[in-house]
């Protein structure tokens, strides 16, 4: 086969490329869990990239040696070059599997961002054994309390427990195309964690001991082999000032392409809103609450679609409860009801007719493991991560045995 100078330059570019894409690597016993975290997935976030820098310098200086493997990926390389959240498309909302999977790729500066990570991740699944876990770091446009969000699976339920800082459910109802989304609908651990505002250095400090924790929790590393883990611990308890619970998107308040969105400033993550209070005026129009609520993400820049969220928390009872129902496999019984039957070719959706089930609620649905994706008139298609989760590949950590654990008493 010959080769043009045309062939060559391409194939140097791409390198090129590539070698900047990666932030680090460190390979170790192949017995060991394969950690992939992701930094600038939308490029006006850069905490994530440094925090990832810091801790593979500080790997390298001090000669760890992992049990297993450990990567560290930018996410959007154009669009952090200039500091924005994306050049044409969101890549945290392109991660569908036709366009993945076979269908041709689609167009734009994201698209290639895209195509580049998918096939980086795919060497990484065929290089390593499981278990892998999939964490992407994130920020946001305003002052928050550092979180971790998650797809609703146990695998990711528990390990995302072990740190002391509030967990966000649900996420995949209101969000079309997520990476971490797309990593779950393959069965794997994906887990996102947002350290804080998008400029603060705090942000940096609390990804990096995100990191650290997350590399001994999964099992990379003992806990004596970090130094100064303890203090991780402490200072991502201590940033998330005891909100340690998880939590429930309620609502989302989603922007349209040409609407016109104004925050209202000082408003943050976590902040409780009395009634009637403004939050922001939505073409032209005023935004006020008719009841007490917990905000969430209100936005403050001016590229995405999501104006704010809405949370609440979730009791602790029915974290239990729901817990029993999956290990039991009572959604299996699911289409044997009028108006339910499954997806064909896809057991893990269900078809729901909602003319049928108007008794059964959507939090009935939650504890079994069903969030809601798609709707089409009175019909629903709700997806069950359980059902393809790895969960068999998991099931030897540490972090996954046992039932009921506390969730209050996060692994220190």
């Amino acid at each position: 086969m010959t080769y043009s100078m045309k062939d060559t330059l391409s194939e140097t570019l791409a390198a090129t490329v590539q070698e900047k894409r990666v932030i680090g690597k460190l390979l170790g016993r192949e017995d060991g869990p394969t950690l992939v975290f992701f930094g600038g997935i939308h490029g006006n976030e850069p905490a994530g990239v440094k925090a990832l820098q810091r801790v593979f310098e500080k790997m390298n200086q001090g000669g760890h040696q992992p049990a297993g493997n450990v990567y560290g990926l930018v996410g959007n390389l154009q669009a952090l070059e200039q500091g924005k959240r994306f050049i044409a498309s969101d890549l945290n909302r392109m991660w569908h599997s036709p366009p993945l999977d076979g269908a041709p790729a689609m167009d734009g500066a994201e698209a290639a961002e895209m195509q580049a990570l998918h096939r980086y991740i795919g060497k990484v699944l065929d290089t390593h054994r499981p278990p892998f876990y999939f964490i992407d770091l994130h920020t946001t446009s305003s002052r928050t309390l550092p979180f971790i969000t998650i797809n609703d699976a146990l695998i990711n339920r528990k390990f995302a427990q072990c740190f002391p800082v509030p967990v966000i459910l649900g996420i995949e109802e209101y969000l079309n195309g997520p990476l971490l989304s797309y990593m779950n609908e393959k069965g794997y651990l994906g887990i996102g964690f947002e350290s804080g505002q998008h400029e603060e250095e705090a942000a940096v400090t609390l990804a990096e001991s995100f990191i650290w924790m997350a590399l001994v929790r999964a099992g990379a590393f003992n806990r004596g082999d970090v130094p100064g883990y303890d203090e991780h611990f402490r200072q991502l308890r201590q940033a998330a000032e005891g909100y340690h619970r998880f939590y429930e998107i309620t609502y989302r308040h989603f922007l349209e392409p040409g609407d016109s969105f104004s925050m209202f400033p000082g408003f943050q993550s976590f902040q409780k809103v009395s009634p009637g209070t403004q939050l922001a005026t939505y073409n032209g129009k005023p935004i006020r609450l008719d009841r007490e609520e917990t905000l969430f993400m209100p936005l403050y820049q001016k590229q995405g679609e999501d104006g704010y969220f809405l949370i609440r928390s979730i009791p602790a009872f029915l974290l239990a409860l729901s817990e029993l129902l999956r290990r039991v496999k009572l959604e299996g019984l699911l289409p044997l009801l009028p108006g339910i039957s499954r997806l064909p070719g896809n057991p893990g959706k269900l078809l729901v007719n909602l003319r049928w089930t108007p008794f059964l609620s959507k939090q009935f649905f939650h504890l079994l493991g069903y969030r809601h994706r798609y709707l089409e008139g009175k019909i629903a298609i709700l997806n069950n991560r359980e059902r393809t989760a790895r969960k068999h590949e998991y099931q030897d950590c540490s972090w996954y045995r046992g039932i009921f654990r506390n969730f209050r008493k996060a692994c220190p």
